[in-house]
């Protein structure tokens, strides 16, 4: 007994530690710049006919001054180019290249772009008016060279508001953890200085481009978090589809963390013991009768009502976070291990 209430103890520790370090941002000093330097959205779109024009008309829509949205159609077998080419507006530039992959996308639309600084956003994802000014406000020094906003989930399926609710909890540890030392850009609403960006040879061609691209300029200068700056995205709606993504990222991003046990892989493993006692504990004390699975339950939803007040999202999926918890520590310690095994494999075979 003793062994569960040290298991219980810790997730709560675990959990609070964040929580508490999300409180302490909003004491700190969230230091900006305010300039107007050309802008330049990239929207790379395959097969995106259903969603380009959305994603279009939220960049054009963006309350900034000087910028430009080119959108790079990546090949696409659908008529992505002939609606994204129908809007008429003298700051949209449209292309139509063969299918490469969004890395090589983004990087033709790179030589195209007149912009000083570089937005990237997704086809399947629109901005929120204010995105872009948020963004370039926060390169407040000439040493910051990247800046990732907030990605939230679009949809009202319980898949879809578990992978919102996973954001805000990716936004909470962001704001706690990584204000001004951010892991990725992601590539749904990020801005990168273009002197930056041309040093390190353009975005880098990889399964994982955003990842992979922000490794590379935090090895030259610092990436930074702009918890203002939001884009609303489209993401799976079923279990299949969810897993092959997930699977592509974190096998992706595997192979980016590097050899070795840095600090990278340190936090990985333990975010997955983590998991182990999400996934164990609260069951063994809810088929027990043991009241501690109360404080179990109050104790992650108190830790999500904050961020969904200050971020923006819904009462009942704070309430049901305990829920969601659950279900994404069993998903994700499934799928690491088959990412574990892959790379291992992958290292045996080669």
């Amino acid at each position: 007994m003793s062994l569960l209430y040290l298991g219980l103890a810790l997730i709560l520790l675990w959990d609070g530690y964040f929580f508490f370090n999300y409180i302490i941002s909003f004491f700190k000093h969230y230091r900006i710049k305010e300039w107007t330097p050309e802008v330049s959205i990239l929207i790379p779109a395959y097969n995106e006919e259903r969603n380009i024009l959305k994603a279009v008309q939220s960049a054009l829509g963006q309350d900034y001054p000087y910028f430009e949205v080119v959108v790079i159609d990546d090949g696409s077998r659908d008529d992505t180019f002939g609606v994204a080419n129908s809007i008429q507006d003298s700051r949209l530039r449209v292309y139509r290249v063969e299918h490469g992959g969004k890395a090589k996308a983004l990087n033709f639309g790179l030589l195209r772009a007149g912009g000083e600084v570089i937005v990237t956003t997704d086809a399947d994802s629109t901005l929120e008016k204010h995105a872009v000014k948020e963004l370039v406000r926060r390169f407040y020094s000439d040493e910051v060279l990247a800046v990732g906003g907030q990605v939230r989930v679009v949809g009202g399926s319980f898949l879809e508001r578990a992978q919102d609710v996973e954001h805000l909890r990716i936004a909470m540890f962001r704001r706690a953890k990584e204000l001004d030392d951010l892991s990725v850009a992601p590539g749904p609403v990020s801005a990168f200085r273009r002197d930056a960006l041309e040093r390190i040879g353009g975005f880098v061609e990889d399964t994982v481009e955003d990842y992979a691209t922000t490794k590379a300029l935090r090895g030259l200068g610092k990436v930074v978090y702009a918890p203002k700056a939001k884009a609303w995205t489209s993401m799976p709606v079923g279990v299949a589809s969810l897993w092959r993504q997930r699977k592509r990222w974190f096998i992706g991003d595997l192979r980016n963390l590097g050899g070795g046990f840095t600090k990278d892989w340190a936090f990985l493993l333990l975010g997955d013991i983590m998991a182990i006692l999400d996934v164990i504990i609260p069951p063994f004390l809810l088929f027990t009768g043991n009241l501690l699975f109360l404080l179990w339950w109050g104790g992650e939803a108190i830790t999500m009502l904050v961020p969904v007040a200050v971020e923006g999202g819904k009462l009942l999926d704070a309430l049901l976070f305990p829920v969601y918890l659950w279900s994404w520590a069993l998903f994700y310690l499934a799928l690491h291990l088959h990412g574990y095994v892959s790379i291992l494999g992958e290292k045996i075979f080669k």
